[in-house]
């Protein structure tokens, strides 16, 4: 026996395969969408404010982001200070363009399902009334 079903393959049309992981998580998807609209990167404090995200907890999400080669993060000092800079990567803009076309697809999927709803509510209420 193979494990396959003899039942027909179903469209896998609202699978959704690209909201990527690494991505999906509300507050990568914060620090990713600050760095899209900040292409010279943003201060570690800078970008910690945006997302309001605590240091402990913007410092996990960077490190799986960076893991994921998707932001790069460089140290240096100014004035003594050490300042912590993260930028996205090239690779990480792309992967963001695609997780976002397919948050559109979502978008108008479920823009359709409500208006299908809606106008099926109509329709009842019409035939009932």
């Amino acid at each position: 026996m193979n494990g396959r079903s003899n039942k027909p393959q179903r469209s896998r049309r609202f699978a959704y395969d690209g909201l990527d992981r690494v991505i999906h998580e509300r507050a990568r998807l914060g620090v990713l969408t600050s760095l899209m609209a900040h292409s010279r990167g943003l201060l570690f404090g800078d970008l910690k404010d945006l997302c309001g995200l605590t240091d402990g907890n913007l410092s996990r999400h960077l490190q799986v982001l960076e893991g994921a080669r998707l932001v790069e993060i460089s140290k240096s000092y100014k004035h003594n200070r050490p300042q912590t800079v993260c930028r996205i990567t090239p690779q990480g803009r792309q992967r963001y363009f695609d997780y976002v076309a397919v948050l559109e697809q979502v978008i108008v999927d479920a823009g359709a399902a409500v208006k299908a709803n809606s106008y099926g509510n109509a329709a009842r209420a019409l035939v009932r009334g």
